[in-house]
Order: C-alpha cells, then structure tokens, then sequence
C-alpha cells in the first residue's frame, strides 16, 4: 500500500474529484489520456456535443490543471498533462487499502486449510 496522502492536500483532491464527477469531463480525459493535442471539433464530435459545450468543460479541466490548451491557426488544441491526477489517485490507493484490510473473510481471500 502506498503512504497516505498528506494531510495539506484534501481540498486539492476534493476539488479534483468534483471536476471529474462529470461524464463529460470523463469522457474528454478518457480521450485525450494517450497526451496527443486534439482540436475542439474533433473533441465535440467524440463526445456528441457542439463544440461550445465541450469548451465550457474543456475551459473546467484547463483551471484544475488537467489539460492545457495550445492554438495552431484558427483552431484550439487540447492536450492531457500528465501526472494531474496524481493527488486523487494517492487518496483512492489509500482508501482501496484500507476498505480491503477491513473487507470480510470471502472463498477469495481465505487461505486453504
């Protein structure tokens, strides 16, 4: 199990864990995850949406810190930042040990006799 996350960092998760309460920005960080820059059409026509309501939660994901956004042109690109959800996954390793030490005997983890 990995050290508990520090005590300083809850808000940041919690607010983290907000902005990924959407399937929206779900799906958008699903679909950027690999770290390539994908424009915002290309974007909304993934997630069938106009490509005003995906830059309003494209616009949410760039203020958390999640992705960053780059301009080619006439067109806004987007791109995954690696290692954003650092803080969030440390909280979920951290409850995930903690509720399978409590977790009751199961034919899955009782040793045989």
């Amino acid at each position: 199990m990995s050290v508990p996350p520090s005590v300083a960092k809850p808000v940041q998760a919690a607010r983290l864990f907000a902005i990924l309460g959407d399937p929206t920005r779900l799906l958008l960080l699903v679909t950027l995850r690999s770290g390539v820059a994908r424009p915002i059409a290309r974007l909304a026509t993934h997630a069938g949406m106009t490509r005003q309501a995906v830059t309003k939660h494209l616009h949410l994901l760039e203020q958390a810190g999640l992705v960053t956004r780059t301009s080619a042109g006439r067109e806004t690109h987007y791109r995954y930042v690696p290692g954003t959800l650092d803080v969030a996954r440390q909280y979920l390793d951290a409850i995930a040990g903690r509720w399978d030490a409590m977790a009751p005997p199961t034919e899955h983890n009782v040793p045989d006799r």
